[in-house]
Order: C-alpha cells, then structure tokens, then sequence
C-alpha cells in the first residue's frame, strides 16, 4: 500500500481496534483520562500559584523605583550625609534617597509597603494628572497606590487613612491616589523618616547613570565616597537574592505536584497493558493478514496519545480553577516563612497551555511504551494464545527483582551525593530510582504475598477469598501495575507524613526549649518575614521597672544580605538568655562558654541553616556591612533554630549597639518572678504599654501561633497527597473494572457452576480489599525509605536544618486505614457490572 491508503487502513484500524471500544467502555476511559486530567490539573495549579505568590515580592518593595542601575543599601540605614557628598560628583549621575517600611490599615488590618521618596525630585503621579504643590510635601500626607482603602476624615476634616506604622496608630491625610499600580503608602522621605523613627537614616540611594557612561568607572568613584558607610551593588539584587532563597521551596513544590502524574502514569500503563491483553485475538488477526508492527504500535501509542491530549486539555482548564485556592495556600507560606509580599495575578500563557498538553502526552505515551512495544513484538500465533503474557511476566519476576536490587543501590549512591546549584538533585534521584526499584519488585511481592494469603483469605472469606488471593497471581501484569500505582501515591503520602510529623514534633520541642519567657511582645502587624517594625525603648524600660518582672530581654532584628542570600542579623540579652533560656548548640559545642564569651566583643552564633547555606564553621569569620563599620564578627558556635530557613547571625545587644546605635527593640521576651501573679503581672505589662500599638503573648498562646503558622504552611503539602490519592483509588476503580470486563468468561462460568451474586460481588471486594492491603503494605514500606531520603537529604541540602525522626503513629493509623476502606469502596461498582453480566451471553460470546 503507498500513499493514502496506508493512512486510511491505520485510521480505520484504530476506529475498529481502539475508538470503538473506548466509546462502548465510557466509564474506564473516563476514569482514565480523569487521572491524567488531575495529574497536570495539580502541575499547572502548582505553577500558575508559584509565579503568582513568587513574582508579586517584586512589585512589593521595588514599587516606584525609577531606571536605576546601581544600589547604595546599609543595615541600619545610611546617614544622609552620604547623599550630600555624592550628589556633588561631577558626571550627571542622579541619586534618589528612599525609605522602606510597612504600615498596617488599621480598619482593613492588613499589611502594604510603605515608602519614601523625595517627592520634590520625583513627584507621584495624581488621579487628575496635576502634579501637587510644593507645600503639600511639607504636610505628614501620604498617597494610595491600589484599591480598596477605607477613607476617613483627619481632625482638620480633609480625607485621611488611620494607619499603624512601628507602635503608633495615626491619621494620615490623603494628598492622593496613584492609578495602575499595587496596594502601598507613598509619604515624602522626611515624613517616612518621621513615622518610621528613623531620623537622619536612609534605606537605600538608587543611583541612575547617565546615558553612554562607564558603569565599572561609576562604580569605583561611589565605592570611594560612599567608603564603609554603605554597600553598592546592582539594583534589583535583593529580588535576586529572594529568588534565590524561594528556589529550594519552589523545585520541592513542583516535585510534589508530579506526583499525581506519575500515578496518572501507572494507571495510563494499566490500561494500554488491558487493552493489549483484551484485544490479543484481534491483534494476532491482524498481524496473521499482514499488518506490521509499526502500525500496532501506532494503533496503542495512538490511544495512549488521546488519553494525554484529552487529559491535558482538561488539566489546563481545571489547573486554573485550582490555583485560585492554591495561590493563597502558597502565598501564605511565602508570606510567612520567605518574603513579605500580597499574592500576584495568576496569568495563564500560552506557554501553560502547551505546558499542560505536552506534559499530558509526555506522560502518556512514555507510560504507554512498554505494553505497546510488547504488542507489536508479539507473534501471531503469541498474540492469539490466551494467558501468554501472564505467564511471561511471572517468567520475567526474577529478573525484575534483580534490576530493583540494583535500582536500590543506586539509591543509596545517589543520596549520598553533593547538591547541585543548591538543589538536591541527588536526593530526587534517589527518590525515582526508590519508586522505580519498587514497581520492579511489586511483581515479585505479589506472587509471595497473594500465595502466603491464600489458605488465610480462604479461611476467614471462605472460597471467594481463596479465589480472589489466586486471581492475584493469575493476572499478575495488571494486579502488579495497579498495586504499583497505588502504592506509589501511599508511599509519598506515608513520606511527607512521617517528615511532616517528625519535623513538627522537632519544632515543638525546640519551642518548649527556647520558648522560656511568661510573654512576649512586639508591635502588631509585624509577625511575617521581612517586617521588623520597632517601638519606643522607653517601653521596655517601663516593663523591666514593674513588681513581678524579673529580666526583660530587648531583641532588634534586621534584615541582611550575606554572599548573595538574604538573612537575618538580631541582638538580644545575652546575660537574660544565659540565665533564663535553654539555647541548644550542635553536638560537641559548649553552650555555657559560648554564651560568657558573646558579649565580650565582636563575636557572633549563627542558625543551623544559616551555618549549612554558607558553609561557615566555629573559629570562621564573617564580614558584614553595619552602619558605617564593616566588622568581621568570629562565629563561636552553631545553634538550633526552626523559625526560618534565611539563617540568623546573632550577636549581643552590647555589640549591635556599638555598631548600629538605634535603641529601639523590635520585641521583648519578658520573665517574671515565679512568686508573681501571672495574670496580674500580664495587667501591669498592658498598661504600661498603653499608647502603643503593641501585642502581648503569652507563652502558650505564641507556642500555639508558630504552630498554627507551621500547620498552614504544610497545608498545601496535604492537598497534593489528597489528590495523589484520589487519583490513585480513581485508577483502582477503573482497573477493577477492567478486570471484572476481561474476567466476564471466568466469572460467567461461576454463575453456571452455582455461585450467586452475593459470592462474585464478595470475590471482587476481597480482590479490592487484597489489593489494598498490598498497596499499603508496599507504600509503606517505600514510603519510610523515601521518609529517610526526605529528611536527612532533601530538607538538608534545601532548607539547612535537622530534623529528629519521629513516627505520627495516629496519623499514618488513620490514613492508610482510609484508603483502604476507599480502596474496597472502588470495587463497589465494578462488582455490581459483574453481577449483572449475563452468563449466557458471554459464554455464546465465547
């Protein structure tokens, strides 16, 4: 055949062969392409939610910036006497001071970025166009970016916004509205400076070079008049640097939503595997009159295709639909745990769109491979004998465990090795050669397993049971792909729950250890990553004069940049924590010496993390920009620390202060006498932090908020488990099915023999139920090797700390407990198609 008569023969092959059956089995195929349409529907949701809550931190702080280049940044500011010199640099280059900070909308009690500008250089944009007055820089006025805002009326009846900035709440008069643009407060640069308490100090001169000029020249005259009073870098390079720390979070984030894929393709291999089977007559027909092997493996690949395209189109559009839940969940966490910012839009490209469907085909035609190959090597003669593939793959059992041996000790090589970019590649290595190695020896485990429960299924469910445990190793390919499918999404719901419940029940005891004060208190509205806002020092002078408090420990903390990656830098009481606290240093580090020699000078400890990202050591050194000081602090000693994977470096107040002379804490932690009443002490705190926007904790209620905190950043965690599993019970329902379907003559041949519609209904579900307990043995197991890889490898070398193992008993109990029960619930169905076959019908079909 030439030209257009082989394309004719191949689609009226695949309308007979492939189209026509898919269309008489709706329910099957609908499951099927509902697997894959979830898979990438959890991929897409994912992405669109990551770019969305990744991407809005640029727009939160770097709003308003102008076509600068280069970036003058201090911590704790850079006094403005620096702009004075360098505006007299000859050359043209312009530079604009700026302030940051974040205030809080009172009546709305969210968060937005507040910013400062010199607005007489660079004036705001107005809803008419008009540009203001210069008399109205003078007045404590702020303008609005974004919508909505509650509008009140100040004391001198203008328009006004009450806003909490640091620990006073203040009506702001509002001078204008900035169109086109994100939620944010716009104050001329000395009001900031005013409401921010932060007088004299700028936190950052963007530099703007002029056209067609030598940018390594610019740089070497700013570096010599800015000396150690200020760092110059690229502008932009704190965005940079969040992209960086937001990476790790991200590639695992992605990692989980290929889950529900490569469940999706197992149950894809399932069922080219059932069509290879059922259609073996039809197959061995066609090759006998001439059809080559190429065209069968067309004709399978081709349904496994339609699967994915269909499947992808789908996951595209209901993708969509749950990013809309998603982004929040992931934006919370970035909210809390990376960077401050407000969710993005999510924007679905074209770039998604062909995302969705090649990963949708990829999945399937990959999936779909093996069983297609194997159909079309498959003789004539072969392909027209009933039970030949059955009894190759119980021939193939042991070379399969050989290779899963091998697998496994791949693993192990590939956990051991270095990260890659700050990745763990080798930990997700060793994670696919684990679920490769146990798909290859899940054949092998059923045949010991189903034969080991024969004689006990026999005697607790009767001869059904005997029946079903025997069935098992009788369709061995199909039992070994659904059982592996199944377990695969146990296995990672078993993983992330025993690291998810080990690294909780690390954090809790890490509070009890650390968490010794009876309060805590900070301004409100801070409380989220990257907002430290500080209140008067007076304060705490106040709190450490009442009866019944006996230390009070001032902590300030700022944000700081060290080789490339954002951290943290704090100052606290290092007498107060010595004598009150339990700080816990690694193993072999005395805590006691450490803490005596703190304040002695320029010494440091730095965050488990912040020591694993950078590779620093005890006796190490490490240069920070403080003010106009550049010291090189001498890390004593490496602690535990769980509340953010940034890292902090932390010094005492003494030594901060000495550097960066600004008394004002950003908390307290406050230890009473044990004599003292709490609640009485707690009313004392209160009133003498009347006036102040400030929040008092107390020790259990901050313990249950780090908790809360905790629980919701791993929210999203579980609802890509949930679908992974319910992907999974979806393809044991439509695996069932397709059993009972190609089973229709053994099961007709029991209705002849006697057995009643009660006895095939109990086959199935036992069937069901040795089918889950299988899943659940194998997830099980692979998933408490993948929990090993999870803690001790990628959390490692993606977040920096260590996390003690820990078996949630109740949690795993009540999980698998409920997929088992789902899994004998998705045989409910392809039981009663059994019952309802006609035994004479399919023995004439016969």
């Amino acid at each position: 055949m030439t030209g257009a008569a082989p394309l004719a023969a191949i689609g009226s092959l695949a309308t007979r062969l492939i189209l026509r059956p898919l269309w008489r089995e709706k329910l099957r195929t609908a499951l099927t392409i509902a697997a894959v349409a979830l898979g990438v529907a959890v991929v897409i949701a994912i992405r669109l939610s990551g770019d969305a809550a990744a991407g809005s931190f640029r727009s939160s702080m770097r709003t308003l910036s102008g076509p600068a280049q280069l970036e003058l940044r201090a911590t704790g500011g850079i006094d403005e006497k620096l702009l004075g010199s360098l505006v007299r640099l000859p050359g043209g280059a312009r530079f604009q001071p700026r302030m940051e900070g974040y205030a809080v909308a009172a009546r709305q009690r969210a968060a937005v970025p507040l910013i400062g500008l010199d607005l007489l250089q660079q004036p705001p944009p107005t809803d008419g166009g008009e540009p203001l007055s210069p008399a109205a820089y003078s007045e404590n006025a702020v303008w609005l970016g974004g919508d909505p805002w509650t509008i009140t009326a100040c004391d001198d009846a203008k328009p006004g916004v009450e806003l909490a900035i640091q620990d006073a709440i203040a009506c702001y008069p509002v001078a204008g509205r900035i169109p086109n643009a994100d939620r944010f407060v716009l104050m001329d640069i000395g009001a900031a400076q005013q409401a921010l308490k932060r007088p004299g100090l700028l936190d950052r001169i963007e530099v703007i070079l002029p056209d067609a000029s030598d940018p390594n020249g610019w740089r070497a005259r700013i570096e010599a008049a800015a000396g150690n009073r200020a760092e110059l870098r690229d502008a932009g390079a704190d965005t940079l640097e969040n992209r960086k720390m937001l990476a790790a979070f991200r590639w695992n984030l992605r990692a989980l939503s290929y889950i529900s894929l490569v469940v999706g393709a197992f149950l894809i291999y399932n069922t080219i595997s059932v069509s290879v089977v059922r259609r073996r007559n039809e197959v061995g027909i066609l090759r006998a009159i001439g059809v080559t092997r190429g065209q069968i493996l067309a004709l399978f690949l081709g349904e496994a295709g339609a699967f994915g395209l269909i499947g992808g189109t789908i996951g595209l559009v209901l993708g969509r639909v749950m990013a809309e839940g998603t982004v929040r969940l992931v934006a919370g966490t970035v909210e809390q745990l990376y960077v401050s910012s407000s969710p993005g839009d999510l924007v679905l490209t074209p770039a998604h769109a062909l995302e969705a469907l090649v990963t949708g085909l990829a999945v399937a035609i990959l999936a779909a491979l093996g069983p297609s190959i194997e159909a079309s090597r498959v003789a004539p003669v072969e392909a027209m004998a009933r039970g030949r593939r059955e009894l190759h793959a119980r021939m193939r059992t042991g070379r399969d465990l050989i290779f899963a041996v091998l697998l496994a000790a791949a693993a192990l090589w590939a956990a051991r090795a270095e990260p890659w970019d700050g990745r763990p590649i080798g930990g997700y290595a060793a994670c696919f050669c684990l679920i490769a190695a146990s798909a290859l020896a899940i054949p092998a485990a059923v045949t010991v397993v189903s034969r080991s429960l024969a004689a006990i299924a026999g005697r607790v469910l009767g001869v059904e049971g005997l029946l079903a445990a025997r069935s098992l190793t009788a369709s061995l390919p199909r039992t070994s792909v659904l059982t592996g499918a199944l377990s695969t999404a146990v296995a990672m719901m078993v993983s992330v729950g025993i690291m998810v419940g080990s690294f909780r029940e690390t954090v809790e005891t890490w509070m009890d250890s650390q968490l010794q004060a009876d309060f805590y208190i900070r301004p409100a509205g801070g409380g989220a990553a990257g907002r430290h806002p500080t209140f008067d020092p007076a304060v705490a002078d106040r709190i450490e004069a009442l009866p019944g408090v006996r230390d009070v420990d001032r902590f300030r903390l700022y944000d700081i940049s060290y080789r490339g990656l954002p951290a943290f830098l704090g100052g606290g009481e290092t007498a107060v924590i010595a004598t009150n606290g339990r700080t816990g240093f690694l193993p072999g580090e005395d805590r006691d010496a450490i803490l005596d020699k703190l304040p002695r000078g320029d010494f440091a400890i730095v965050s488990e993390p912040f020591a694993n990202k950078h590779g620093v050591r005890p006796g190490d050194r490490i240069e920070l920009t403080l003010g106009g000081a550049r010291p090189r602090l001498e890390v004593l000693g490496v602690y535990f620390d769980y509340s953010s994977e940034r890292g902090y470096v932390i010094v005492d107040r003494s030594t901060l202060l000495r550097h960066l002379p600004d008394p004002a804490p950003s908390s307290l932690a406050v230890y009473r006498h044990p004599a003292a009443d709490e609640a009485a002490t707690r009313v004392r705190i209160e009133q003498a932090a009347a006036g102040h926007n400030l929040l008092v904790f107390s020790h259990r209620r901050l313990r249950q908020e780090a908790l809360a905190i905790f629980d919701r950043t791993f929210a999203i965690t579980w609802a890509l488990e949930a679908v992974a599993i319910f992907v999974a019970v979806l393809g044991v329902a439509g695996a069932l099915l397709s059993l009972v379907i190609d089973r229709r003559r053994e099961l007709a041949l029991l209705r002849f023999l006697g057995g009643s519609a009660g006895q095939i209904r109990k086959l199935i579900l036992a069937e069901a139920g040795l089918l889950g307990l299988l899943s659940n043995a194998a997830g099980f197991l692979l998933g408490a090797a993948l929990s090993l890889i999870l803690i001790y490898v990628i959390n490692v070398q993606s977040f920096g700390w260590t996390i003690r193992f820990h078996w949630p008993a109740a949690m795993l109990i009540a999980a698998l407990s409920g997929i088992y029960a789902a899994t004998i619930v998705a045989g409910l169905y392809p039981s009663r198609v059994a019952i309802r076959m006609n035994p004479i019908e399919v023995i004439h079909e016969e």
